[in-house]
């Protein structure tokens, strides 16, 4: 074992940590590990591919204390139904990971805040609180590294508490059926089913690519685009269904230099909508606003670029930023920008949602 850490330490001397998500109520889970020139050694791979205890000494060593730093940089998606469309969002706002040397296992315990839309009370801000054990892996292949993440037992039943709705019809049945479903459904068996899936993180030249579920290699999670171009950063890739008077965030994207760019890639069905950028800390508290029940409107400060989204073939926007942190809105309300959905009574039940499949990355501004 001894010959092995000194190949590890000899091909790790400026690691580069690779990340990984996973999700309770869609909550991504991080892993980093692992030097990037490791990628260019057939020696190193073998060694590290064939040996576990190995491959948990890199984990537990250089990986385990960035879970929780990693993981409060990003949000989730939530979804109402395996593999369908983002409906939401989750924000982790704090995190506890402990690694357990003798069954070489990671748990975590974190809590967030979000959004999400449902079809019994529109649009619902909530609380969720989690904590799962996962035994994690990961694989060396010439071109791209495999990390999976397999959980074990849940640390407790998850947690999902309804902070506001915004059809009050259902309001003052808190403790009754509507919220009940909300909780039962939307909260504990999304977080139940994500968490126990398990899943998978390819890094790449181009980034890192997420799914849920174990993919082995040569197979790539599902992503709607490819890349748009060499040397780009892939920031997330997926597909969101926006309600009409409805918005979703989607961030957040990080400018670390000057003469960057974010390039936005859309293929969008429904009716015409409107995508703003917003300085991240003025899109955060707009957005925490909202999940407190606030009435949807704009922001107070203006954004720093907005477009329309046309249907049909897909398109690209190239924005370019100064240096900061970012987030995309997607708006298919009346409420903010220059095109309104169009009205339509079955609008208050779901109708006319906004189907948009993106993929965000950055890259260099020339």
């Amino acid at each position: 074992m001894s010959g092995l850490r000194s190949v590890c330490q000899k091909s790790s001397a400026d690691p580069t940590w690779v990340w990984a998500r996973g999700c309770a109520v869609g909550v991504r889970v991080l892993l980093v590990f692992v030097a990037s020139s490791a990628l260019a050694c057939a020696l190193f791979r073998g060694a590290v591919n064939q040996s576990p205890e190995l491959r948990w000494w890199l984990f537990s060593s250089f990986g385990a204390t960035r879970l929780c730093p990693e993981m409060l940089k990003r949000a989730a998606p939530l979804r109402l139904t395996p593999g369908g469309s983002v409906v939401g969002r989750l924000y982790p706002n704090g995190c506890q990971h402990r690694v357990d040397e003798q069954r070489r296992t990671v748990s975590l315990d974190f809590t967030g805040t979000g959004y999400a839309w449902t079809p019994i009370a529109g649009r619902v801000g909530f609380s969720a609180h989690a904590g799962v054990e996962y035994r994690a892996d990961f694989r060396l292949e010439d071109d791209a590294i495999y990390v999976w993440a397999r959980a074990q037992r849940l640390l407790f039943a998850p947690e999902f508490r309804v902070g506001s709705i915004e059809n009050r019809l259902v309001d003052w049945a808190q403790n009754q059926t509507p919220v009940g479903y909300l909780t039962n459904t939307f909260g504990a068996q999304i977080a139940t089913s994500q968490l126990l899936s398990g899943f998978t993180v390819v890094r790449t030249d181009e980034g890192d690519a997420f799914s849920l579920g174990i993919i082995e290699p040569p197979a790539r999670p599902r992503q709607p685009f490819v890349s748009g171009g060499k040397d780009r950063l892939l920031v997330e890739s997926d597909t969101a269904e926006i309600r009409v008077e409805q918005v979703d965030f989607i961030g957040p994207i990080v400018i670390e230099e000057q003469g960057q760019s974010v390039f936005f890639k859309y293929q969008k069905t429904g009716p015409i909508a409107e995508a703003f950028i917003w300085p991240r800390y003025e899109a955060d508290a707009w957005r925490e606003q909202l999940q407190l029940g606030a009435v949807l409107g704009p922001p107070p400060g203006p954004a720093s670029m907005s477009f329309v989204l046309n249907s049909g073939v897909a398109e690209e926007q190239r924005v370019s930023l100064p240096a900061g942190q970012y987030v995309l809105v997607i708006d298919n309300s009346s409420r903010i920008g220059r095109v309104n959905p169009p009205w339509n009574p079955l609008n208050a039940v779901g109708a006319n949602p906004v189907v948009v499949s993106y993929r965000i990355e950055i890259g260099d501004a020339s």
